[in-house]
This record gives C-alpha cells, structure tokens and sequence, in this order.
C-alpha cells in the first residue's frame, strides 16, 4: 500500500481501536474520472468493525470516520467508500 493508505490505516488505528479494518484501494476501477490521479490511491473501499461506534447511528459513524480522516479528504482522497459495523452485530 501507499502513503495514503498507510495514513487512513494509521489514523482509524490510531483513533477506533479496530477489530476489523480492510481498506481496499478501488482507484484503478475510477482511472480517467474525475478525482483519479496517476499511480492511484484516490478511491478506497474501507470496512471497519469497531466498538467505538456502539450506540451511534450511521451517519454518526461516517462523520467520525470522516473526522479522522479530514486531512486527506482535503488532499489526496477523492472518494471514500465505509462500511461500518460494530463488534458481534451484522
């Protein structure tokens, strides 16, 4: 994986104490849109399994996922697939 990669994989570490975390670099399927860059790592697919979203709804997972990824969805990010779950639950 990339820089990029590293960095989303660090920070939902770092920040959710994960279970589960996949992160899949889904850039090569976007080449030539908008948003994808030379050498890839513009568009991910991440799923994360983590009890730190016990008790909050989706929207409230998304925007804390987004809040700990901010600075490369101001940079390097373009598109960011989440699937997010708690531990146990389906």
């Amino acid at each position: 994986m990339g820089a990029t990669a590293d960095a989303i994989r660090d920070k939902l570490t770092a920040g959710l104490s994960p279970t589960h975390l996949v992160i899949d670099d889904d850039s090569a399927r976007h080449a030539g849109h908008s948003g994808a860059r030379p050498g890839g790592e513009s568009h991910f697919n991440v799923t994360v399994e983590s009890s730190a979203f016990t008790g909050l709804r989706p929207v409230e997972r998304q925007r804390l996922v987004y809040r700990l990824l901010a600075e490369e969805l101001a940079g390097p990010l373009h598109a960011l697939s989440l699937t997010l779950r708690v531990p146990g639950a389906d």
